[in-house]
């Protein structure tokens, strides 16, 4: 077959090989599955609409060239469907990348105001899945500092109740980072993404958030860019915009 304009020789040699690979497989799987049934060539060839020696040929790995038709009807008529698809994209963005960048800068604002950080921090090692997804320690003040970071809301009462799970459960990680001078305090903030969709949450549920969020914004964000304050002592709640480049204050 000539090789049409502005195809790559490479891929399509490659293709080929891992064409014919796959056929060698996929003929020996089809080989033992039809053996396990006890069927003949010729009976399986009559579920699919093949004649028995093709199905020989198939079975022995010549099925290189066999539409993805025939395959999907094998793979019907044996009980084990057939799939076929592309693997991820490498350069796909992964698929909570809104979510990561913002982790992202979070730990590079807490390497900027000099303070240690800890990415993903499970509370309880026995669940990871339950983790801070940034926590810094400022030995100045002495502050643990929880920074849950959300791309898009969930369950609102939920996601409230676990971060102050969280807060309960640090205090023993405070009480281990004071050591002999006594625990660190622990103070908790939602960094949230600046979307359309969260700002019509928080405008329809204006007395849950301000009731659940006491500290003001503005001193958090202070606290999160600059050395200048520590945290306020009351769970805050500051934006993220979109890019996740910066934090600014939520006007309740």
């Amino acid at each position: 077959m000539p090789r049409r304009r502005g195809v790559r020789a490479g891929p399509r040699v490659q293709g080929g090989n891992l064409a014919r690979e796959n056929a060698v497989r996929l003929g020996a799987a089809t080989r033992d599955a039809r053996g396990r049934r006890g069927w003949s060539r010729q009976a399986l060839g009559e579920k699919v609409g093949l004649g028995a020696t093709r199905v020989g040929q198939i079975e022995r790995g010549a099925g290189a060239g066999v539409s993805l038709e025939v395959w999907f009807a094998l793979g019907q008529a044996l009980d084990m469907p057939f799939r076929a698809k592309f693997a991820r994209d490498r350069i796909e963005e992964p698929l909570d990348a809104g979510h990561l960048a913002m982790q992202e800068l979070m730990l590079r604002l807490g390497r900027e105001t000099g303070r240690a950080r800890t990415f993903e921090l499970a509370t309880r090692p026995g669940n990871p899945a339950l983790s801070i997804d940034v926590c810094t320690r400022d030995d100045a003040p002495r502050v643990l500092t929880i920074e849950e970071c959300w791309n898009s809301f969930g369950n609102i009462n939920e996601s409230v109740r676990s971060t102050r799970r969280k807060v309960a459960e640090a205090q023993q990680l405070a009480v281990a980072a004071g050591g002999n001078a006594g625990p660190y305090r622990v103070a908790a903030v939602w960094v949230v993404r600046d979307t359309r969709r969260n700002r019509e949450i928080l405008a329809r549920y204006p007395e849950v958030f301000t009731a659940a969020f006491t500290g003001l914004s503005r001193q958090w964000v202070a606290a999160l860019t600059t050395r200048t304050s520590p945290p306020p002592p009351e769970m805050g709640l500051v934006w993220s915009d979109l890019r996740a480049t910066r934090l600014f204050a939520w006007r309740r």
